[in-house]
C-alpha cells in the first residue's frame, strides 16, 4: 500500500483539519523533522509531505520507493529539483493559495509602520498618554498612505493582489523590473527608478540565486525617499545586516519583515536586535497562516496527491 509520509505537520495549524487523499495509502505524520531524520523518516514511502523540511541529493539517493514529493507551499527552494529529475521523483507544489492573505499581511505592515502604531502603543503602555495632559500627544510621525509611492518586486499573484490592495488605498504602484535586465517593457518601472522613487518598497519574489540580496547596501544608499521596506516573501531577498545598518544610518524609514535567511532567528541575527524599535516589526512568518489560506493549501496538497496516484500530476516543478 502507499505509504505517505508528512514531515512537518506543526507547520500547519492545529485547527485546519487534514483531510485525507482519497486512495487507499498509509499515513505518517511528524510534528517537525530535523534534516538528519529525513532518510530514515522516509524509507519506504512513496509519497513526502513537506513544508519547510529540506530534501536535498543524498537524502533522496537513499530512499528508492521515493516517487512523489509535494511541496505544502509556493516556495520549493527547499527541494533539490536537480537531484529529483536524476531520481525520476516528481515535484509539485501550491500556487495561489496566499493571493488574499499575504497582501492584507503586507498592507498591514504598511498601515501599521506608516501610522506609527507599535510606537504609539508602547507609548499608551508606558504611560504617555496619561502623562501627556490633553487629549493625543506626538512622539512619532504619523503619515497616509494615499498618495504614495509603492515599489512591488515580484509580479506574481501576490504582488498583483497587493498592488489592487494599495490602489484601493490610493498609492500609486510601480512592478519593479528585474535587477540588472533591461527590456521587460512598459508594465514595468525600471529597477532604479523604483529604488529611488518609491516611498515603501514590498517584495513578492521567489528566492533564487538571482534574487538573493535584491536589496542590499547599495541599494539602501540610492534611497532618496527614505522607503519602509516590507518582506513576506523570503528571506534572503533582502541583506539583513545591510538592512539594519540603513535603518540606523537613516538611509531607509522602517522594517516590516515576516521572513528571516534562517527560521526560526539565530540568536544574532541583527534584526532582533532592532526590532524592538519603533519603527521595525518582525512576525513570524505567519502572513501566508489565514485559516482560509491555510484550508486552501491542503486541499491542494491532498488533490496533487490524488492527481498523481491517477497518473496525472498536477502544478509539477
Amino acid at each position: 500500500m502507499t505509504r505517505i509520509v508528512f514531515l512537518d505537520r506543526g507547520t500547519i495549524g492545529p485547527t485546519v483539519d487534514l483531510v485525507r487523499p482519497s486512495a487507499p495509502h498509509d499515513w505518517i505524520e511528524h510534528n517537525a523533522t530535523g534534516a538528519d531524520e529525513v532518510a530514515e523518516r522516509l524509507a519506504g514511502a512513496t509519497i513526502a509531505i513537506t513544508n519547510k523540511v529540506p530534501l536535498r541529493r543524498p537524502a533522496l539517493e537513499s530512499l528508492p520507493t521515493l516517487k512523489f514529493i509535494t511541496v505544502a507551499a509556493t516556495g520549493y527552494d527547499v527541494i533539490d529539483l536537480a537531484a529529483c529529475n536524476d531520481l525520476d521523483i516528481t515535484v509539485s507544489n501550491v500556487r495561489g493559495y496566499a493571493v488574499n492573505t499575504v497582501p492584507e499581511h503586507t498592507m498591514a505592515l504598511m498601515l501599521a509602520l506608516r501610522r506609527a502604531l507599535p510606537g504609539y502603543r508602547q507609548d499608551v503602555l508606558n504611560g504617555e498618554w496619561q502623562r501627556s495632559g490633553q487629549f493625543c500627544f506626538f512622539t512619532h510621525p504619523v503619515n497616509d498612505l494615499a498618495g504614495t509611492r509603492l515599489g512591488i518586486i515580484g509580479e506574481g499573484a501576490i504582488g498583483q493582489s497587493v498592488a489592487r490592495l494599495a490602489q484601493a488605498f490610493g498609492m500609486h504602484t510601480m512592478f519593479a523590473a528585474h535587477k540588472g535586465v533591461d527590456g521587460l517593457g512598459p508594465l514595468y518601472t525600471p529597477f532604479d527608478e523604483v529604488i529611488e522613487t518609491a516611498n515603501i518598497i514590498t517584495l513578492h519574489a521567489p528566492l533564487t540565486p538571482a534574487t538573493r540580496d535584491t536589496l542590499a547596501m547599495p541599494e539602501f544608499r540610492r534611497m532618496t525617499r527614505k522607503p519602509i521596506i516590507i518582506n513576506a516573501a523570503r528571506g534572503g531577498l533582502v541583506n539583513e545586516a545591510d538592512a539594519v545598518a540603513a535603518l540606523e544610518e537613516g538611509l531607509i524609514g522602517g522594517l516590516g519583515f515576516d521572513v528571516l535567511t534562517t527560521e526560526p532567528p539565530d540568536v544574532d541575527n541583527p534584526i532582533l536586535r532592532v526590532a524592538g524599535r519603533p519603527d521595525v516589526i518582525l512576525t513570524p512568518h505567519t502572513a501566508w497562516a489565514s485559516a482560509e489560506a491555510m484550508r486552501a493549501l491542503w486541499a491542494q496538497v491532498v488533490e496533487s496527491i490524488d492527481a498523481f496516484l491517477a497518473g496525472t500530476p498536477v502544478r509539477t516543478l
